[in-house]
C-alpha cells in the first residue's frame, strides 16, 4: 500500500464511493469526508470522516496530510432539483463555499495535486437549443450562458481552481462530468438523474402500463456509465494537461430513446405518457475531440451495457423496497 493519502471530498456520493473503491483496488490510501456515508454500501475508505465541508475548520483538518485531493463535493441533483430554481441559492452558496474551503486548505497544507469535478452544465445554453447538433467543445464555453445557477457556480469555481493554480501554485486538474450513472447511485430520493428516474419507472410499471416524461421526449443527451468515467479521471490525473476537459460519451440519445432502451432491457413494452416538467436544454452531449488528442482514449462502451447493469441493481432496489420490477 502507498505511503501517500488520497483525499476525496464527497467519498459518501454516488462517484466518489465508486473513487474510493476504485483507488484501494489500486492500493491507495485512502480519507473520505463527506456529510453522509454511502447510502448502499460500506465505504472502502481506510478512514472516512464525517463532516460539513462548509466549516473551513474541518476542511483544514481532513486535507492535512494529503498528497492529493479529488474535490466531488457539491449540492447537486437531477433535473428535478437543479432545474426548478428553488434551490438555486443553496446550491450556490453550498457548492462554492466548499470549494474556497478546499481549496485554500490546500493551499496551506501544500497538496500537491487537486482534481476538481466540473459539469457539463457549464456551456451555454445557446449552444444547446438544437437536440440534433450541440456544441460543447470545451473552449465554446465563453461568452458564458449557463442553463441554471448549478452551472454558474461550476464555472466560477473551475475559475477558482486555476486562479489558484497560477497565483499559488497548485496543479490542478478541472474535469466537466456529463451525465454519470450507474449502480449505487440516486435513484427515488429526488436527486437522481435521468437514467435511474427512468430505469426506476420502467421497473415499478405494471406490464402493459406507461411511464410519465418529462417534456416531448425529444431532448437528447449523453449518459456515461460509472466505470468509464473513473477510467478518464485516473488517467486525467496521470497526464500534463490541466484541463478543462470533457469526461462523457458521444453517445447522443433522445429521451424517448433512453426509455425505450431500458423497456427492450427489462423486457417490459410500456406507453409513454409526455407531462411538463424541468428540462435544462434541448440537446447535450460530450465533445471528445480533446480528451482523445489529449489523453490518446476517450469513452468507448455502448450504452446499453451501462444501463443494463444500473437497471438490474435499480430492479432489485424496488423489489427490496416492495415494489414489483
Amino acid at each position: 500500500m502507498s505511503n501517500h493519502l488520497t483525499l476525496i471530498c464527497g467519498a459518501g456520493g454516488f462517484i466518489g464511493a465508486h473513487l474510493v473503491r476504485r483507488l484501494k483496488a489500486a492500493g491507495r490510501r485512502v480519507r473520505g469526508v463527506d456529510l453522509k456515508l454511502p447510502p448502499f454500501a460500506p465505504s472502502a475508505a481506510d478512514e472516512f470522516v464525517q463532516g460539513d465541508l462548509r466549516d473551513p475548520d474541518l476542511a483544514a483538518r481532513v486535507v492535512a496530510g494529503s498528497s492529493e485531493v479529488y474535490q466531488l463535493a457539491a449540492d447537486m441533483g437531477g433535473a428535478g432539483f437543479v432545474f426548478t430554481g428553488d434551490h438555486d441559492a443553496e446550491i450556490m452558496h453550498n457548492s462554492a463555499q466548499i470549494n474556497l474551503n478546499v481549496l485554500e486548505a490546500c493551499r496551506r497544507a501544500g497538496v500537491g495535486q487537486v482534481f476538481y469535478s466540473s459539469s457539463a452544465c457549464v456551456y451555454p445554453r445557446h449552444h444547446q437549443h438544437d437536440p440534433a447538433a450541440p456544441t460543447t467543445a470545451e473552449d465554446s464555453v465563453y461568452p458564458a450562458d449557463p442553463d441554471s445557477d448549478y452551472g454558474w457556480e461550476k464555472l466560477f469555481s473551475e475559475r477558482l481552481y486555476f486562479a489558484y493554480a497560477r497565483n499559488h501554485g497548485l496543479r490542478v486538474r478541472v474535469a466537466r462530468f456529463h451525465n454519470v450513472f450507474g449502480p449505487e447511485g440516486s435513484w427515488n430520493d429526488g436527486r437522481e438523474k435521468a437514467p435511474a428516474a427512468l430505469c426506476r419507472k420502467v421497473a415499478v410499471a405494471p406490464r402493459g402500463g406507461s411511464i410519465q416524461i418529462w417534456g416531448d421526449g425529444e431532448q437528447t443527451r449523453s449518459f456515461l456509465a460509472i466505470n468509464e468515467c473513473l477510467e478518464g479521471v485516473l488517467r486525467f490525473m496521470a497526464s500534463d494537461f490541466c484541463g478543462p476537459l470533457n469526461i462523457g460519451s458521444a453517445e447522443m440519445v433522445s429521451i424517448d430513446q433512453l426509455v425505450r432502451m431500458i423497456m427492450e432491457i427489462a423486457d417490459k413494452p410500456l406507453t409513454i405518457e409526455h407531462i411538463p416538467g424541468p428540462l435544462g436544454v434541448r440537446g447535450r452531449t460530450s465533445d471528445n475531440r480533446l480528451i482523445q488528442a489529449r489523453l490518446g482514449w476517450a469513452p468507448s462502451r455502448p450504452l446499453r451495457e451501462g444501463l443494463a447493469a444500473t437497471y438490474t441493481w435499480i430492479a432489485a432496489q424496488v423489489a427490496a423496497a416492495g415494489g414489483a420490477p
